[in-house]
């Protein structure tokens, strides 16, 4: 006879809101330690992506192992859980890559225009509805890009690319955690989504290795030794890794993609502060237009009709 499903979960949409803000305060934090890494002669970025996770994933198994488990964790869609962490790897890869060559606010400003296709994923894959409010902030994005990108222009960076393509991975791994992985425990996504970091790094290293390639900067292959200091910046980045994969994981089970995509937005103040307290970068008065132009947007692309 077979297992009946478990009842869906009710909405918790407080929850959901204090979980986003304070994963995206995390998150960007973190981001901006990784600006400095990436900016600053660090490790590489798979070299970063192992020795995090490998820092991270037995703190998390053994915490969630002793609250929750093994029944609790086990996972009961492997496949889209496989998927939703190879996405977000990517869109991390991504992110991380723009990184050292846009200011913060820039880069983040870039990424936030996930709202827009939140709106599109969760109309052809989530079965939302689209108004015309959401269209309205789907042009005002678009406006608010042109401001801060500028293509055509002496400031244009190609680098601002690879944020959007980060917004396109991040919002179709945060459907899919809403349609497809509800189900699952935060903790057992959030032990995927470090596993495939740990592989990611080490396949990284490994085929640098084997093919002999290194390429200079952010994307070497090659292993830097890590001092006391080194050590600092790693356990300090799994710790903010562990409260992202977690927190998004519970924010976007807890509440409609909608709703904590607006507060998703929170990210865009915190890189502007960390913008200006780690690398004095101060956005020209067109881009702070176009930035708070994405944030109007996103904030009505994600109104419900």
């Amino acid at each position: 006879m077979a297992k009946p499903l478990d009842p869906p979960r009710r909405d918790n949409i407080p929850l959901g809101v204090s979980t986003i803000v304070g994963t995206v305060l995390a998150l960007s934090l973190g981001d901006a330690l990784i600006k400095a890494l990436g900016g600053g002669g660090g490790m590489g970025l798979w070299q970063l992506f192992a020795t995090r996770s490998l820092v991270a994933f037995p703190v998390l198994l053994i915490g969630a192992l002793l609250l929750f488990g093994v029944a609790r964790l086990r996972p009961r869609a492997w496949g889209w859980i496989g998927l939703r962490s190879a996405l977000l790897t990517i869109m991390w890869i991504a992110y991380y890559l723009s990184l050292p060559l846009l200011p913060l606010a820039v880069a983040a400003a870039a990424y936030y225009t996930l709202p827009l296709f939140i709106v599109a994923f969760a109309a052809l894959f989530g079965g939302e509805r689209v108004g015309r409010t959401q269209w309205a902030g789907v042009t005002i994005g678009f406006i608010g890009i042109l401001l801060v990108l500028r293509p055509g222009g002496e400031a244009f960076a190609w680098a601002a690319l690879l944020p959007i393509l980060s917004a396109m991975l991040y919002a179709a791994a945060m459907i899919l955690t809403r349609t497809k992985c509800q189900a699952e425990h935060p903790a057992t996504l959030a032990l995927g989504l470090n596993a495939t970091f740990i592989l990611t790094g080490l396949a990284g290293l490994l085929l640098g290795r084997i093919l002999a390639l290194d390429p200079p900067g952010f994307l070497s292959t090659g292993w830097t030794a890590m001092d006391a200091e080194a050590w600092r910046t790693t356990l300090i980045l799994a710790a903010l890794i562990l409260v992202a994969s977690v927190g998004t994981a519970v924010a976007y089970q807890a509440a409609p993609a909608a709703t904590i995509g607006t507060f998703d937005f929170a990210y865009i103040g915190f890189a502007l502060v960390w913008g200006a307290l780690f690398f004095e970068e101060t956005p020209e008065p067109a881009a702070l237009a176009g930035i708070a132009l994405i944030v109007a947007a996103g904030i009505l692309a994600v109104r419900r009709p």
